[in-house]
């Protein structure tokens, strides 16, 4: 037999018993419950589903932990904007590797950083989430990883 197949598949598409085994999974991992029976418990599920699946469903950003990923944004030309961005990532504990920036045209600068974030002390949705938030950031998201 050869190696696992993954595939990438938007969660919305996903039937409800594996949202609520990845659900379970983030319970059991983040300490808000004790065991696989009040996870399953916790989000309507039973244990033998919870332990059919368990093992096999994750969230994507989990399988990029201590992985380097590189983002893509689009910045607005404007004093601190970049470094604001910079700011959240030391922030959250990723170690920026490289930074390439492109020459602003039309007020916006296109900018990739490629970070270490094996050390990162909050989820990679968050650093998205946090970074997308800032005043002059057009565009935030993962390019490679």
């Amino acid at each position: 037999m050869t190696g696992k197949k993954y595939y990438l598949v938007a969660a919305e598409v996903l039937p409800e018993v594996i949202l609520k085994v990845a659900e379970a999974n983030r319970m059991l991992r983040a300490g808000e419950v004790g065991t696989a029976q009040d996870a399953a418990k916790a989000v309507g599920i039973s244990r033998s589903a919870f332990y059919k699946y368990r093992d096999a469903v994750q969230p994507f950003t989990d399988l990029n932990t201590e992985h380097i990923i590189t983002f893509y944004t689009l910045l607005k030309n404007n004093p601190g904007v970049l470094s604001n961005v910079l700011t959240i990532f030391a922030a959250s504990g990723a170690n920026i590797l490289t930074i390439n920036q492109s020459i602003p045209t039309n007020g916006c600068a296109a900018v990739t950083i490629s970070a270490d974030t094996g050390a990162m002390n909050r989820t990679i949705e968050r650093l998205i989430a946090d970074a997308a938030a800032l005043d002059g950031v057009v565009r935030f998201e993962i390019l490679a990883g």
